[in-house]
């Protein structure tokens, strides 16, 4: 299509540049973008992104360019850059796509999924286009990559230009015949498309000539174009000069290239090989002078503007040749390029770059005032990157800036270097209090005593020591005394893990202990730290009484959570107090209370610096779904076999324990307990499972899941261990909370009590049996839910189908049958050639599949699902 009519939000500028046409080239590219992925492979200077660039720019279609570099192995990088591209040619999907964090778990990836599958139109024509790509190595964002272009999305095709074969695995579209390649072989000149690139700049060599600079160009496009320069600019009879060394080609750069421009130009251009991104506006900033940006177009053969991803770009063995003149650049002039540079990253939102950038400008205290923006908790690598970048800070940095202490320890904690952060606190406290006090020391040392107090806090899980709360009163008076500074938002949301109560010894007052701590702890360092850590005391209560079975209790003390939470904008402890809302409800059996409690947890997706909120809602919602049998509402990550990279630490025992109880509702036993195994093997100080309720809920499902798979003596040892573990605080509801499941195993271990009175002796049988009816109870109210969230999302019950997705058989269809006649066993035995016992065993089985409590329940169900 014409140019001028080419799709973009940013105007075609073609400058100077000449664009040889290359027939044989663009049917190359024609023939290659049929496929969804195009590879680009050849070495520096061999026109890649040109011959790219001018086949885009004529093919009628919707064109994205990114531009990557080093630093885009940083995920978050990656993903300001990767939205730059989006944002030229579909501004709403990038305003959308701005709200989600890099997709490096494949929950993510599935919020990523949902802009492109509701923005793109799919009968539109759109190619990507990846340059550079060779500098990625990132596993996480290779791993999106590979991910993206293997979406289904007929109309677009990702093109990677590389100067080495992508990270990525290209083998299955290369086995089914759908990946396109364009090689350094392909990309060679033709001796007469090097013959027709000299005639459109009128330079005509003779043939000898010709003959000579092919031979020693070889086709190499970049070599040809500096030949071309050469003979153009070389006065008339001056011979050839082979082009067999780099450098050679940086001597022709010197004279043909800076020899043209003024030394203000060159000197600029140097400034600019020390930084990435070259965007027009920071350029401008930079050059100080306009003229400086008109007399860089002339070159535009080396530094040309890319219409696609809005900035300028070096040529790589021009950019080669302006790093070996850096020195000339005094170090006080390249901190002043860096610092402008961070200056504008930080004021565009790419925080990332605008760190790296203060670094390098030696400006730690926009570094750290930069970092206080981020959420508390960092991934490992950005936590990795910012101790690097601290542990090479000079010393007096220390002096001039005290906070850089408080930032180390965040960074620690993160990496969940605990001992560490511990010996620096204490350091850090005796250095401070050497000094006079003064608002910031107070301030510092607020920070410090609170996070040593967080630090023995989760030491308390195994040492049982909770003498640690003068640390806090410390931190709340040291905080008084600081001049009414706050700590900024959003340094000041409580992150946490799987469960509240950090208890894991069974002995009956410890979990109380625990509480009370808590109690004592949130007033302090909700007045210190802005309201951090206010209502986890109500909802530690909260959790404690859920699983002792104590709703009406447990139903309070969320609310207050959720109230408590709200007024400091603690969003996950509103968002657990929620779930726990939500637990209590459906123990009922309360509909419209489910109802109510999902449109508070809609509500909180609507809170854009509630940063966990979308991996919390997945977590929850799956939770629920999987309760009420409506596995196709569960989003695919939270029920698909578990994958280690996708885990964060604070939620792993959460996740694993929804992710198993998926498995379970689908009927996938042994998929389950490998999902509990993970639980097993990866325990540390964020883990469900070392905590009490989380052993007990493993030990649980795990009973459940042997008992299904028919490993009976695993099933009851597994359940025994539970019950020690509940028995001390009377936690029941982990047990009463698995219904049917439950009710069965039950059966099964008071049937086999029956015959060896020994059997699984530390089992009281007036236990199970509160258990068994506690989960026949349980398993009536789901089905209760069950069938009213059918009936209003208009979904009828499957006949001979409970919600869970087992079939009743036909012999068990025979035997309800039979049943809703009030026939006994013994005449359902004879009419059927069944023993008796053989017949006991299918009703058990019915009322286990229908969640009926006796024969009444299971005619009255049978009858609603128009079985009988």
């Amino acid at each position: 299509m014409p140019e001028q009519q080419f799709q973009s939000t940013v105007p075609l500028s073609p400058g100077n540049q000449v664009y040889l046409e290359r027939p044989r080239i663009d049917v190359l590219f024609e023939k290659a973008i049929q496929n969804p992925v195009v590879v680009v492979v050849a070495g520096a200077g061999y026109g890649k992104t040109h011959a790219v660039y001018s086949f885009v720019r004529n093919y009628n279609a919707h064109i994205s360019w990114m531009q990557f570099s080093e630093r885009d192995n940083i995920g978050s990088r990656f993903w300001e850059n990767f939205i730059g591209g989006i944002s030229l040619t579909n501004p709403k999907a990038a305003g959308r796509l701005a709200k989600i964090s890099f997709p490096d778990t494949d929950r993510q990836f599935e919020r990523y999924m949902m802009v492109p599958q509701e923005e793109i139109d799919p009968t539109a024509r759109a190619i990507l286009v990846y340059d550079d790509f060779h500098l990625v190595t990132n596993p996480a964002v290779l791993r999106f990559m590979e991910k993206s272009v293997s979406a289904p999305f007929p109309g677009i095709t990702s093109i990677f230009i590389s100067r080495s074969e992508p990270l990525i695995n290209t083998t299955k579209f290369f086995s089914k015949g759908l990946l396109g390649r364009i090689t350094e072989k392909d990309l060679r000149f033709s001796r007469e498309e090097m013959t027709e690139y000299f005639s459109i700049q009128n330079i005509r060599p003779g043939p000898e000539t010709l003959t000579s600079i092919y031979h020693d160009t070889e086709g190499w496009a970049f070599a040809i174009h500096l030949a071309g320069l050469s003979l153009k600019n070389a006065l008339p009879g001056t011979p050839y000069i082979p082009l067999a060394m780099r450098v050679n080609i940086f001597k022709l750069i010197e004279s043909e290239i800076m020899g043209a421009v003024s030394k203000t130009m060159q000197r600029f251009l140097i400034k600019l090989s020390l930084i990435e991104q070259l965007f027009p506006e920071l350029l401008q900033d930079l050059a100080g002078n306009p003229k400086l940006i008109k007399e860089m177009d002339n070159i535009d053969s080396f530094v040309h503007f890319d219409i696609y991803s809005n900035t300028y770009h070096i040529h790589h063995l021009f950019l080669d040749y302006l790093k070996t003149r850096q020195h000339e650049i005094p170090e006080a002039e390249q901190k002043e390029v860096w610092y402008k540079t961070a200056v504008w990253c930080e004021a565009n939102n790419q925080k990332m770059d605008a760190i790296n950038y203060y670094e390098k400008a030696g400006n730690y205290d926009r570094l750290i005032a930069v970092c206080t923006t981020l959420p508390m908790m960092y991934s490992n690598r950005i936590a990795q990157m910012l101790l690097e970048m601290l542990d090479k800070a000079p010393p007096e940095v220390y002096e001039t800036n005290p906070f850089i202490h408080t930032h180390r320890l965040r960074i620690l904690m993160s990496l969940g270097m605990l001992e560490q952060a511990a010996n620096e606190i204490d350091e850090t406290i005796r250095l401070l209090k050497e000094r006079l006090p003064t608002p910031i020391i107070h301030q510092i040392l607020t920070v410090c005593y609170a996070n040593k107090g967080f630090i023995c806090l989760m030491a308390s899980t195994y040492t049982g020591d909770f003498n640690f709360i003068d640390l806090f009163e410390r931190s709340a008076w040291h905080g008084s005394q600081s001049g009414g500074w706050k700590v900024p938002f959003p340094l000041t949301v409580m992150q946490i893990g799987s469960f509240m109560c950090r208890v894991n010894k069974p002995e009956k007052g410890e979990i109380e202990r625990y509480i009370n701590v808590l109690e004592a702890i949130a007033p302090l360092t909700t007045g210190a730290l802005g309201g951090m850590q206010w209502g986890t005391d109500t909802l530690a209560r909260t959790e404690f009484e859920f699983f002792k079975g104590n709703l009406h209790v447990a139903e309070q003390l969320a609310l207050e959570s959720v109230k408590r939470a709200r007024e400091w904008n603690q969003y996950e402890i509103e968002n657990r107090a929620l779930f726990y809302l939500l637990r209590i409800s459906l123990a009922w059996g309360n509909f419209p209370a489910i109802r109510n409690v999902f449109k508070q947890l809609e509500a909180q997706l609507e809170q854009v610096h509630y940063i966990n909120r979308f991996t919390n809602h997945d977590i929850i919602t799956g939770w629920y779904y999987s309760q009420i049998g409506q596995m196709e509402k569960v989003v695919p990550w939270v029920k698909n076999d578990f994958e280690g990279s996708d885990l964060n630490s604070m939620n792993l025992g959460l996740e694993v324990l929804v992710k198993t109880k998926c498995h379970m509702a689908e009927g996938r036993y042994s998929a389950a307990l490998a999902a509990l195994s993970i639980m097993e093997n990866r325990r540390n100080q964020f883990d469900a499972g070392d905590f009490l309720f989380g052993l007990i809920a493993l030990r649980v499902m795990d009973a459940v899941c042997r008992y299904h798979n028919r490993d009976k003596s695993g099933a009851f040892a597994a359940l025994e261990t539970a019950y020690r573990l509940a028995a001390p605080n009377g936690l029941d509801m982990p047990f009463i909370g698995m219904g049917k499941d439950m009710r069965a195993l039950a059966d099964a271990v008071l049937k086999d009590k029956a015959k060896t009175p020994a059997a699984v002796e530390a089992i009281p049988r007036e236990w199970l049996e509160k258990i068994r009816l506690g989960a026949s109870a349980y398993a009536k109210k789901l089905f209760a839910v069950a069938e009213q969230y059918r009936i209003e999302e208009g979904k009828p019950a499957k006949p001979g189908t409970y919600q869970s997705g087992a079939e009743l058989s036909r012999r068990e269809k025979q035997v309800l049958v039979s049943l809703s006649q009030g026939m006994t066993r013994a005449e359902i035995a004879a009419q059927t050639s069944l023993s008796v016992n053989t017949v006991k065993s299918i009703i058990r089985s019915v009322y286990n599949k229908l969640g009926a409590l006796n024969k009444a329940d299971a005619v009255r169900i049978a009858a609603s699902m128009d079985l009988v």
